[in-house]
C-alpha cells in the first residue's frame, strides 16, 4: 500500500511555509489504518518487544493499537502532571525553550525490550527523551517507528544506534 497518498499535507498550517502532513486522512481509512499498524507490528515482532510504548498524543493512536494487537503491554509517554502514579521525567529542548516527558516509575522493569511508536520523526528530541525515560529504569529500548520521517530534519541522526523504522519518508 502506498501509505504517503494517505496522507494529506496542508500548506501554510499552522504558519505560513510549513506543510503540515496530516495523518487523519490515513486513521479514517480503515484498510490504511489496519495496513499501518500491521506493518508496524512487523517490525516489533523481529525484536521481540514486551512493551510497546507512544509519546502523547499522536504516539498513542499508533502504539496502543499495536499493543493490543501484539497481545503487549502499552506505556503511554506523557507531558508534566498528567500521571497519578510517582513518576520519573526527561527534559528536552524546543526550539524556543524546554519541554519535559514523563512516565510512571513502575511502567516497566529493568530488562524488558520496548518498542517506541509516534506518528513523526522530525528533529528527534521528543524520541531521544523517550528513549532516555526508559533507559533510566532499566529497559532496553530495541526500536522506534514512525509513520513520517522528516528527513531532511536529520531527526535520524539523534538516533544512532537504535533501529529506526518509518513507514513514509519526505
Amino acid at each position: 500500500m502506498d501509505f504517503k497518498e494517505k496522507i494529506r499535507v496542508i500548506p501554510d498550517f499552522p504558519k505560513p511555509g510549513i506543510r503540515f502532513k496530516d495523518i487523519t486522512t490515513l486513521l479514517q481509512d480503515g484498510e490504511a489504518f489496519q495496513a499501518a499498524i500491521n506493518t508496524l507490528n512487523d517490525f516489533a515482532r523481529k525484536h521481540d518487544a514486551d512493551i510497546i510504548a507512544g509519546p502523547e498524543s499522536r504516539g498513542f493512536l499508533l502504539a496502543a493499537p499495536m499493543a493490543y494487537a501484539l497481545g503487549k503491554g502499552f506505556v503511554p509517554v506523557r507531558k508534566p502532571g498528567k500521571l497519578p502514579g510517582e513518576t520519573i521525567s526527561q527534559e528536552y529542548s524546543l526550539e524556543y525553550g524546554k519541554d519535559s516527558l514523563e512516565i510512571h516509575k513502575d511502567s516497566v522493569k529493568p530488562g524488558q525490550k520496548v518498542i517506541i511508536a509516534d506518528d513523526l520523526l522530525a528533529t528527534g528530541g521528543t524520541i531521544g527523551s523517550t528513549i532516555q525515560l526508559f533507559e533510566k529504569l532499566g529497559a532496553e529500548v530495541v526500536g522506534v517507528c514512525f509513520l513520517i520521517e522528516l528527513s531532511y530534519l536529520n531527526g535520524r541522526e539523534k538516533l544512532k544506534g537504535y533501529d529506526v523504522f518509518s513507514l513514509v519518508q519526505y
